[in-house]
């Protein structure tokens, strides 16, 4: 690298990074009658990204794959900036908006590989609260010493969605070593997402922290809420699969969920042959047919964390509350969590929540 591509990374990352800060921010704090506000406040990072990019295109160009995913990561946050001021001016059309999240993921996805060489984006893929504590980020940018490690995917064998539907993405940490074993979270995308997406809303939680993070995606257009189930036979799949080749901690298995992925953790995890030890729903729907449908002997002392938005406009706050009564009166040892300024998004800020009450 010669000093005119140093300088280039120089001037492009500080904006870069800041983008998809403000880009994670509007997205957790994204309620659709204060759009307007939010948009409002986090002033133009995109128009300082766009005219880094403008000012580093020639360096990158010089940078080979290097220089191609820190574009592809530039591009991507320019147009998720776009689709949300398109949807601002189409009078805050909520579709556009969550269509315009989607490029998040595709752009966090091509910057990931450069964490284990360039130490600004090691240090953005580390959860903030631990970025002050030197081990941790040593640990993070360490050279790995075993060879199923980092982000991979398995598709579904079936030729449906690029078989992205049934499949699944998975995360292990670097520095994951066989000789001990690692907590696991199994990650529920909500129903207008997918495994992809939704892996990048824990991965730097997981790489932070220590566990082992599964991201799959409902064989149907959403999971099985209705009719047959053909979900929970392969997430039990998924999971045979990933403790056969990982050592797994078999007393810190984590099922949690978002929308309908926290429905589902409800439906599947309280199963009575569950293998889940912790289970975790996030905004999700609880309907008394599923208190009703509680196996006595499977809920007794099992630690549920349930998180809700005061703000939730799909699924009522009151629907969080019932299913807290529900299943303590059942035998469940439950933890409730009411987020005052959550609406129907996805707190990533829970997730070390949800981590450290799993590992305790």
């Amino acid at each position: 690298m010669d000093q005119r591509q140093a300088d280039a990374l120089v001037a492009l990352l500080p904006p870069l990074l800041k983008a998809y800060e403000v880009l994670f921010l509007v997205a957790r704090h994204f309620h659709p009658p204060r759009f307007d506000q939010m948009m409002a406040q986090i002033g133009t990072p995109d128009e300082d990204l766009a005219a880094a990019r403008a000012g580093a295109s020639e360096a990158l160009a010089g940078l080979g794959e290097a220089g191609d995913a820190l574009g592809a990561a530039t591009d991507a946050a320019l147009q998720a900036f776009a689709g949300l001021r398109g949807a601002l001016d189409g009078g805050g059309d909520i579709r556009a908006a969550f269509r315009a999240f989607r490029f998040v993921a595709a752009g966090l996805e091509a910057l990931y590989p450069l964490a284990a060489v360039l130490p600004p984006i090691n240090r953005f893929f580390v959860d903030p609260a631990l970025r002050s504590d030197a081990a941790v980020v040593e640990r993070a940018m360490r050279e790995p010493s075993y060879d199923k490690v980092g982000v991979m995917r398995f598709a579904a064998e079936e030729d449906n969605d690029d078989g992205e539907r049934g499949g699944f993405w998975l995360y292990v940490p670097e520095y994951y070593s066989p000789d001990r074993s690692w907590p696991l979270v199994m990650a529920l995308h909500g129903g207008s997402g997918n495994g992809h997406q939704f892996l990048w809303s824990w991965l730097r939680d997981a790489r932070s922290r220590g566990a082992i993070l599964i991201a799959p995606t409902s064989v149907g257009a959403t999971w099985a809420l209705m009719g047959e189930d053909e979900d929970t036979p392969n997430l039990l799949r998924i999971l045979d699969y990933v403790r056969s080749e990982w050592n797994v901690d078999a007393a810190r298995m984590m099922l949690t969920g978002m929308s309908d992925g926290g429905t589902f953790t409800y439906v599947s995890g309280l199963e009575a042959n569950s293998p889940f030890t912790h289970l975790a729903p996030v905004s999700a729907a609880f309907h008394p047919m599923l208190a009703a449908m509680i196996d006595a002997e499977r809920v007794q002392g099992l630690p549920i964390h349930i998180v809700h938005g005061a703000l939730d406009w799909m699924f009522p706050a009151s629907m969080a509350r019932e299913a807290e009564t529900a299943l303590t009166r059942a035998g469940a040892d439950v933890t409730y969590r009411e987020i005052e300024d959550l609406s129907h998004t996805y707190p990533r800020e829970m997730n070390a929540v949800m981590l450290v009450w799993l590992t305790r």
